[in-house]
């Protein structure tokens, strides 16, 4: 009598397939969503390791994320809808090189809400809210003391999107959130040297934060918004518009496995 081979599926089906993996195989890596994507390339923006200018080569984030290029498209088309990256034809991407005008657009942009925003803070936040602004500031000043500059620039932003979170003002805020990924592009290209000192670290300071702070703790709607265009205003105030432009980064290594 012959040995029988493996039953056959009426589906068709490759049996040791259905069954799984073979223990002790290696697993392939699992390519990240579309999402994903969008927030490791934002979050590299935001962290500043992507400084403007930067070619976004759709042949090497595919193949750093492990995906095809039709999947990377639709992220820097979104990327693009957010003015952080340029599109031109033949599909070329570059992270956005804002001009003078467009960074003095966005401060302008941003002193006509956030003020506002400070304001509804004082009236709709909880405890919790300001204690969480708190612990930032904190973490900022930490960052800033070891020297982590790219660290202390992220939380800075971070403040204010937490304060916008407070405010519970849902349309100001998706407003906010796209005018700081741009302010990091405008700090990148005409900011201080974030390696100059402990001073330039992080140009939006912790010492104006903690006195923002103390107006929200007070209560004080008035001083609060006060205080945030001061602070705003001081930030633009630092602006060089004679910048000198950053080296690209290699996308491979800044996106690829392991990093």
């Amino acid at each position: 009598m012959a040995p029988r081979g493996p039953a056959s599926r009426p589906d068709g089906a490759d049996p040791a397939a259905v069954a799984g993996p073979v223990p002790g195989a290696p697993f392939a890596p699992v390519p990240p969503g579309d999402e994903a994507i969008y927030e490791r390339i934002l979050s590299a923006v935001l962290d500043r390791r992507l400084p403007p200018g930067t070619p976004l080569v759709e042949e090497q984030l595919a193949g750093a994320f492990g995906v095809s290029r039709t999947r990377i498209r639709p992220v820097l088309a979104r990327l693009a809808g957010e003015h952080l990256v340029t599109l031109t034809p033949h599909r070329r991407a570059t992270i956005t090189r804002p001009t003078a005008q467009e960074a003095r657009e966005v401060f302008e942009a941003r002193r006509l809400i956030e003020p506002t925003l400070a304001a509804l803070f004082v009236e709709r936040a909880s405890a919790a809210d300001l204690d969480e602004l708190r612990h930032g500031v904190v973490a900022e000043e930490q960052a800033r003391r070891r020297g982590d500059a790219r660290r202390a620039i992220r939380l800075a932003g971070d403040f204010h999107i937490r304060l916008s979170q407070g405010a519970c003002h849902l349309t100001l805020g998706r407003i906010l959130r796209q005018l700081v990924s741009r302010t990091t592009l405008v700090l990148m290209t005409y900011g201080p040297d974030p390696l100059a000192g402990p001073d330039a670290a992080s140009a939006c300071g912790c010492h104006d934060h903690r006195a923002l702070i103390d107006a929200l703790r007070l209560r004080d709607a008035a001083e609060a918004a006060r205080r945030m265009d001061e602070h705003l205003a001081r930030l633009e105030s630092q602006l060089c518009f004679t910048s000198a432009t950053a080296p690209a980064p290699d996308l491979g290594r800044l996106f690829g496995a392991g990093s």
